[in-house]
């Protein structure tokens, strides 16, 4: 038998308030048909993107790995541009990195949510939707890593003189 995974720290508040549209009069929601405004999150287009910004940042803020994983992809970049890469294999270190990125950040929206759903009680289903969504980072991490020395050895090799 397993022992719980520990509690990651408590999800700090937002960094500000969502704004609100003024409320409507809705209508009842009628069965077999989507909500009423349910696409309406965010008020306009510069809302959306300040979100997208916060989760961003709360994700850069909080996550050690996600800033290991920037880090990272920031110097393999750098490097790429060093070796003179061309476009395209730049364009793929890019794309790499972005994966290990977004994977990163599902992983922890995947963390976020199971903790709110169970609260502080152990669930093997949770820990199994934890450790899938780490293992995506792990093996997209594995891949991007395979990927930057395919692309990035030979040229570097070849400056080196070796």
């Amino acid at each position: 038998m397993t022992s719980p995974l520990p509690l990651p720290e408590p999800i700090p508040p937002p960094l500000e308030a969502p704004s609100r549209r003024p409320s409507r009069r809705r209508r009842p929601a009628q069965p077999g048909r989507t909500r009423q405004g349910a696409w309406a999150v965010a008020g306009d287009l510069p809302s959306s993107f300040r979100y997208a910004a916060q989760g961003l940042l709360y994700g850069f803020r909080s996550q050690r790995n996600f800033r290991i994983h920037s880090l990272t992809g920031i110097l393999v970049f750098g490097l790429g541009l060093w070796l003179g890469l061309s476009a395209d294999r730049l364009a793929l270190l890019v794309l790499t990195v972005a994966a290990v990125l977004v994977l990163e950040l599902l992983n922890t929206a995947t963390e976020a949510v199971v903790d709110l759903a169970i609260g502080r009680q152990f669930h093997p289903l949770a820990r199994i939707a934890k450790d899938c969504a780490a293992a995506a980072v792990l093996v997209a991490a594995l891949a991007s890593l395979l990927i930057a020395l395919l692309l990035l050895v030979p040229p570097l090799l070849s400056r080196l003189g070796l």
